[in-house]
């Protein structure tokens, strides 16, 4: 997923990857291991890499594997990606690799995001929340509340107490925090030679107040061999994909206006139908209904309801996209193809998208429209009527705040 949201601030990321798996029991980096076919630490880059708003990505490398680690990313990653990163040593400890990762960012950038390179599932409503936490607070981290009853346990196992755990919360990253912020931080840890766990452990102890925003409990750390058991079914949802086709044509006559995808088409013929016969709209309405095993338009919104009459067909496409988010599934893309002798659609395609494109929540270009006559041949050919074709991806949204 690409972001389109924009922020008062030039936004970096580091990764600190400086780490060996010893607890995975691997003798290499745990993130150059694969999750689903795909290294993790190239899976948690490019979660970061996607995004408009971000600017740069810091990883901070270990150094026996740093040549390594360069060229893994390098492989799997495009050009246009590599040229979003930099590449630095990491210390002995996290903080050492956050502090090197720091140093390695542009002077520009303000709002540093610091992401554990083991966490390749985080959500982008994570990273929105993080980033614009930072902007309005100054530091914030992603965090889930403790769901689990608590015991603090003292000699031979034995329980002292129930703990309350109302007021904890299982910290995660992103950790968002202004740059001169977490420059502050550092230097303060340093001339008291403090060690913290996380960034925002170095904030409190140099007294900058760190807000908690909302994390996601899929956005997993893989630290142990059953963490890459809990991340593949994670990924096995997240991934599940249904596909939709659709189908629509009406005839032509007098004295009817002639809307497609939304758009009034200055023509001396109109589509006959119960509603406003926009055959793009409810093209892509049926796709999105069979990819949600949902039926059909006429099942939704039959021609035997006079509530119908004379609709607007953007308002059905919109109550089906209602509909595909309710089941938690999202559009990914589609692809329709409108069959029109004339008039010309060329004109008016732009227009369709965005209209669709609104509708179904989606940047344009995930909504793709092309033009195509019959040479003349059959009822579209003949000018009789107009028809469309709609193909349409659904990505599961299951788990997603």
């Amino acid at each position: 997923m690409t972001t389109n949201s924009h922020y008062p601030a030039h936004v970096g990321v580091v990764i600190p990857a400086g780490g060996i798996g010893s607890r995975i029991g691997c003798n290499r980096p745990k993130q150059f291991l694969s999750l689903a076919g795909i290294p993790i630490l190239v899976r948690t880059c490019r979660i970061f890499l996607s995004r408009n708003d971000i600017h740069i990505v810091a990883v901070a490398a270990p150094t026996d594997f740093y040549q390594e680690t360069v060229d893994l990313l390098h492989t799997h990653l495009n050009k246009k990606e590599v040229t979003k990163m930099v590449f630095t040593l990491g210390g002995a400890t996290r903080q050492d690799s956050v502090r090197a990762g720091l140093d390695a960012l542009p002077a520009e950038i303000n709002v540093v995001l610091v992401h554990d390179a083991a966490r390749p599932l985080v959500d982008q409503a994570t990273i929105d929340r993080c980033l614009l936490g930072a902007v309005e607070y100054g530091a914030v981290i992603a965090a889930v509340p403790v769901k689990d009853t608590l015991k603090l346990v003292g000699d031979e196992a034995t329980i002292d107490q129930t703990v309350d755990r109302s007021a904890l919360w299982q910290a995660q990253t992103p950790q968002a925090i202004r740059r001169d912020l977490l420059t502050q931080a550092f230097a303060k840890a340093a001339q008291k030679k403090f060690i913290g766990t996380d960034e925002a452990s170095l904030l409190e102890a140099v007294g900058i107040p760190v807000r908690i925003v909302a994390g996601n409990e899929r956005n997993v750390k893989i630290t142990r061999p059953e963490d890459f058991d809990i991340a593949t079914a994670v990924l096995a949802e997240e991934t599940n994909m249904k596909i939709g086709h659709g189908f629509d044509a009406h005839r032509l006559v007098k004295e009817r206006k002639l809307i497609l995808g939304g758009v009034a088409i200055d023509f001396e013929l109109g589509l006959d139908g119960h509603s406003d016969a926009d055959v793009v709209a409810h093209a892509l309405a049926d796709a999105l209904l069979g990819a949600l095993g949902a039926g059909d338009i006429g099942r939704h919104f039959p021609d035997s309801d006079p509530s119908y009459k004379g609709i607007n067909s953007l308002l059905l496409l919109e109550r089906v996209c209602r509909l595909v988010k309710e089941q938690q599934y999202r559009l990914a893309n589609a692809d329709l193809t409108i069959v029109c002798q004339r008039p010309r659609l060329a004109p008016f395609l732009d227009s369709m998208q965005a209209n669709l494109a609104r509708c179904c929540k989606v940047d344009p270009p995930a909504i793709n429209i092309k033009a195509t006559t019959t040479e003349k041949m059959g009822y579209t050919g003949r000018g009789e009527g107009i028809a469309a074709h709609a193909v349409v991806l659904l990505r599961s949204d299951h788990g997603r705040p």
